[in-house]
């Protein structure tokens, strides 16, 4: 089983929290990705993805003024970049994410994992398929 460092993807953009929406949005339609992680004084603050613009931005009628830090994700789950593919994916399941921010063992954001990276690249198909089914279990009301 490959590293979570062989899988992930090391273009990251990340985007401030005074930003805005509209900003975030545009940043991941042109990169073709649905989470940014949100950066402030060189620390990883938080995360936000196309789902939070949508769902607590758009939704609650905030407009592409918005900031970031309104809609924002706080308390960011993330792996270290030499754990394995199977952690990743229990990180997955269990907060019902599909997208990971990795640090290396400094706890400096080097890159992204996506399950779809999991999926595609890892041969062996079960993290994949155990972390889409803790992702896809209804949240408790």
């Amino acid at each position: 089983m490959h590293s979570i460092r062989n899988l992930m993807s090391r273009d990251v953009q990340v985007i401030g929290p005074d930003d805005t929406i509209a900003e975030a949005a545009r940043c991941m339609r042109d990169g073709n990705f649905g989470m940014m992680p949100v950066g402030e004084n060189d620390r990883m603050i938080g995360a936000i993805s196309d789902r939070d613009i949508a769902v607590r931005g758009v939704a609650q009628g905030l407009d592409g003024s918005a900031t970031v830090r309104e809609v924002m994700s706080d308390g960011v789950c993330w792996v270290y970049d030499d754990e394995s593919v199977e952690r990743a994916a229990l990180v997955m399941a269990q907060y019902q994410v599909r997208r990971l921010p990795v640090v290396n063992r400094d706890k400096r954001l080097v890159g992204i994992l996506a399950l779809g990276d999991v999926a595609v690249k890892e041969s062996d198909r079960e993290p994949a398929a155990e972390a889409l089914c803790g992702v896809s279990e209804p949240v408790a009301a």
